[in-house]
């Protein structure tokens, strides 16, 4: 979730250092970094949940899956980002322990703060990655997933609701259920 930036001007050598040591997470946006705010209930259950989901799935497979603290470097606008589930299988990104460059699906779970950005500007950053074939965005406030599929070199939305009782990540070949994703999640209008 991002917050407000900090005033001052970082490289991004400075933002990395900082970064290492810091308590709390940034976001890194053309020389500004964001402080990222906490999240409630619902986005942190259905975060843990997908992450759980995909990882039984790509057990024995050589792809990784990453939950929030782990960012993601869009290298051609040296941006980072925290997303909030991403899965890599290029063996590339073994060769770095803080980021990784090459993920091939990035979920975020949607906050009312964050829900503009998300859709907006971060997604445009995150087109920039040749990797990337799945950006995944999912609903706190209402069972829905939305999923933007990369195919020949153009991105297609595909939306799955709880009138369906199941979803897919082509990406990862995975499909899931919808009362797995967000069991225990109390949805709050």
């Amino acid at each position: 979730m991002l917050a407000t930036p900090q005033s001052n001007y970082m490289t991004l050598e400075e933002y990395l250092e900082m970064e290492e040591k810091s308590d709390i997470k940034h976001e890194y946006i053309d020389g500004y970094v964001y402080a990222m705010a906490g999240a409630n209930d619902p986005h942190v259950t259905i975060t843990g949940n997908i992450f759980a989901l995909i990882r039984s799935h790509l057990r024995g497979t050589g792809c990784r899956v990453y939950i929030t603290d782990m960012k993601a470097h869009v290298d051609s606008l040296k941006r980072f980002y925290y997303p909030d589930v991403m899965v890599t299988c290029d063996p590339r990104d073994a060769e770095t322990l803080d980021r990784k460059h090459f993920p091939k699906l990035i979920i975020e779970v949607l906050s009312s703060s964050t829900e503009a950005f998300d859709r907006g500007d971060k997604f445009a950053d995150y087109q920039q990655l040749e990797s990337l074939e799945e950006y995944v965005l999912v609903s706190t406030k209402r069972q829905r997933l939305e999923c933007f599929r990369k195919e020949e070199g153009r991105w297609f939305l595909q939306t799955y609701s709880s009138d369906r009782s199941d979803f897919q990540l082509s990406s990862i070949n995975f499909e899931g259920k919808f009362v797995d994703l967000y069991e225990d999640v109390n949805i709050q209008s």
